[in-house]
């Protein structure tokens, strides 16, 4: 039987980790019977012509009203469709599976605003639109239509359970897929024509950073960290920024302005994890960066923080370092250790063969698994609530019954109450003249109370 399923994801760019994981898990589910709509503001072409968008895109100005203008929208067009399960990778109410992607709004907040400023803090916390995110985020999780959250790594769990007291049974962790075909060592013929392209040396140690919005993803502590390195230590940065020059002019100030290269959003990253030898990703808050994921199928070692998913798979694997976040003299220790071709070896083939298991095929059978037992499980309480309905029922007509007998008996002894006493022979009452028992009517009136109710 083919499942109905509606996701819900506002935005899609070639150029995230999250629209990579949504196109790779739409592209699964398809392939397992399972019909899709996809609720978003837009859907630019791919490889997924199976997908047929259902474009909900209500004008706004301004990312409050962006949000809020959507999500009305979205669950007005939800409302009026029939799906199985609606799965939202957005903030919204009226979804039964919850992609905690983003992680906990609250926690990167106060990760972001660690060491800040108080006037900053202050300015952070009345933003409307971070208020509107805060509010929206507890109603979510404490809304009775919830029925999973998908976290895709423990501390998303984590932090979700001891925040909002979410009961552990809907906390299902998810890790994210990742193509080892398309992502491998192989990449790595693509290593000469990215350095010449954009001029870095053939000898050169080159760290990449994949991710977009920088502060988030800690790019000033990765450029600071390889501006203390030796040369030929050289950056690449490949993701999208507004505010990509404060990152140049923070670059030359250190002197590292010609071993940093910002090469700006790519439609297809993967030949830049071919000409990298190691990859960075200090970020300040990441729930699990796919990048992360990538650079491990290709078999570079990583370096992340403590705040990142990643950390999760890199320090039980033995595939890199962790280093807590902020903390450019931790990572460029990290990076000096990386500069020994042996090391990196080592740890790469660690890497690659720690995400080998996570294969899109993996995923989606944990996530249609998932649907499957929702789907059992609300039909179970389905079934529960009619037959406590059934059972309130029978009760209801049980006392009707006794309530009907017992006056029938009431009526009965009163009439015998009024009726001249008889004369008695040999001790015994002989009966009353037409007295045999109730009458037919209450003797019918009673058989139909006690009959019990229809199933």
């Amino acid at each position: 039987m083919t499942m109905r399923l509606a996701i819900i994801r506002q935005r899609y760019t070639p150029f995230g980790g999250a629209e990579r994981f949504v196109e790779n898990a739409l592209e699964a589910l398809l392939e397992r019977n399972v019909a899709i709509t996809l609720y978003t503001r837009e859907w630019p072409r791919t490889r997924l012509q199976l997908i047929e968008p259902h474009i909900v895109d209500p004008f706004y100005v301004g990312r409050l009203w962006r949000d809020l203008g959507f999500a009305r929208a979205v669950t007005r067009e939800v409302g009026r469709a029939r799906f199985d399960l609606v799965q939202s990778h957005e903030r919204v109410l009226c979804c039964d599976v919850y992609r905690a992607g983003d992680g906990v709004h609250a926690v990167w907040l106060e990760e972001r605003l660690r060491g800040a400023p108080a006037w900053k803090r202050a300015a952070v916390h009345a933003n409307p639109w971070h208020r509107h995110v805060l509010a929206t985020e507890r109603a979510l999780f404490a809304s009775p239509w919830l029925q999973a959250v998908i976290c895709n790594s423990r501390m998303v769990r984590d932090e979700i359970r001891e925040r909002f007291g979410v009961p552990e049974a809907k906390l299902r962790v998810v890790y994210n897929a990742v193509d080892a075909e398309a992502f491998s060592p192989a990449l790595r013929e693509e290593r000469a024509a990215v350095r010449e392209h954009h001029g870095i040396a053939a000898d050169a140690t080159v760290f990449l950073l994949v991710g977009s919005g920088y502060e988030r993803k800690g790019v000033a502590t990765a450029v600071e960290a390889v501006a203390a390195l030796p040369p030929p230590a050289h950056l690449l940065v490949v993701g999208r920024e507004r505010n990509v020059e404060r990152y140049r002019r923070a670059a030359a100030r250190l002197g590292a302005a010609a071993r940093v290269t910002f090469a700006g959003p790519q439609t297809d990253p993967k030949p830049y994890f071919g000409a990298a030898d190691a990859f960075v990703l200090p970020s300040v808050y990441d729930p699990f960066p796919n990048a992360a994921l990538e650079a491990m199928a290709c078999g570079l070692p990583v370096v992340t923080s403590t705040k990142s998913g990643a950390a999760e798979l890199v320090v039980p694997h033995d595939a890199g370092f962790v280093c807590a976040a902020g903390d450019a003299a931790a990572l460029g220790d990290a990076m000096r250790r990386l500069l020994d071709p042996a090391a990196r070896e080592r740890l790469g083939g660690n890497a690659r063969a720690a995400v080998l298991p996570m294969t899109p095929a993996a995923m989606t059978l944990e996530m249609v698994l998932l649907y499957k037992e929702l789907l059992e499980s609300s039909a179970r309480l389905q079934r529960l609530d009619s037959e406590r309905k059934r059972a309130a029922r029978r009760q209801a007509w049980t006392e009707q019954a006794g309530a009907a007998a017992g006056g029938a008996a009431a009526t009965e002894a009163a009439g015998r109450a009024d009726d001249p006493p008889a004369p008695h022979a040999a001790g015994a009452a002989p009966a009353v003249p037409g007295d045999d028992g109730p009458s037919d009517a209450v003797a019918s009136k009673g058989a139909e109370a006690s009959r019990p109710p229809p199933a």
